[in-house]
């Protein structure tokens, strides 16, 4: 197995005819007596939105800790371009109540990988601090405790963390399921603000409009890929009947 970094890779014909800011060949990952990807060859293409799109079990949340780097591969090659490490953003169920953590907080916490969790945040920090908050307007939430949150309000908290990270690669495991139409209609449009600013955006969905308005897709099924391409060209009708029917 191979992770390699700062690599520019070869033209990809997927979204906007990028190159990929990631890519993957015979992928396999899973956990101790329990894999659940198996041999993926794919291509994250840079400077747009790919959706992760398949039933539960199929292996998106895994896919999404591989790219993180929280998951090691167990098999096969991983080339991503740049240097910074990946933003991951879990999904909100993964982010317990019990710690008293006010809104500001939480954000602070995506500047930890550059200080450390014990050392004092600069002058810097605090204003990439401030800038994520103004970005997901949640400023106003900063004394708020995270747990006293809705799930909108929540979920653009644990964005903003991510944005702290100044990272060009941003990962997101189902970032609207459960929020209301207007609260899922501002994430979309951060994210395609956010691909107009240099950044590579990579979401786990079970939103199927989420997933119509990426620039890419692929399709996993019981660890497998089942399909990379566009929106437009995967996402019928017949492939998610054929994606969704019983193994």
């Amino acid at each position: 197995m191979k992770i390699m970094s700062n690599t520019q890779g070869s033209p990809c014909a997927t979204a906007r005819d990028a190159k990929p800011h990631v890519r993957f060949t015979g992928l396999s990952a899973g956990y101790p007596g329990r894999p659940v990807l198996h041999q993926l060859d794919a291509d994250i293409p840079a400077l747009a939105i790919t959706a992760l799109v398949g039933p539960n079990g199929s292996g998106k949340s895994t896919l999404l800790g591989v790219l993180a780097g929280v998951i090691q591969p167990t098999a096969g090659e991983l080339r991503r371009a740049g240097n910074r490490p990946p933003a991951f953003v879990p999904q909100r169920g993964a982010v317990g109540d019990a710690l008293p953590l006010t809104v500001r907080q939480t954000v602070e916490m995506g500047r930890w990988a550059e200080r450390g969790p014990w050392r004092r945040l600069t002058r810097q920090d605090r204003a990439t601090v401030d800038t994520a908050m103004e970005r997901l307007g949640i400023t106003d939430l900063a004394t708020r405790q995270l747990g006293e949150l809705s799930g909108g309000q929540r979920q653009r908290a644990l964005i903003a963390q991510g944005l702290a990270q100044e990272s060009d690669l941003l990962l997101l495991d189902e970032p609207t399921t459960g929020l209301d139409p207007e609260a899922r209609e501002r994430i979309s449009a951060l994210l395609t603000e956010l691909v107009a600013d240099g950044v590579t955006v990579v979401q786990a969905t079970h939103d199927l409009e989420a997933a119509h308005s990426a620039d890419a897709c692929l399709l996993l099924r019981n660890g497998h890929l089942a399909g990379q391409g566009s929106p437009e060209q995967l996402l019928t009708a017949s492939t998610l009947a054929r994606i969704w029917q019983p193994a």
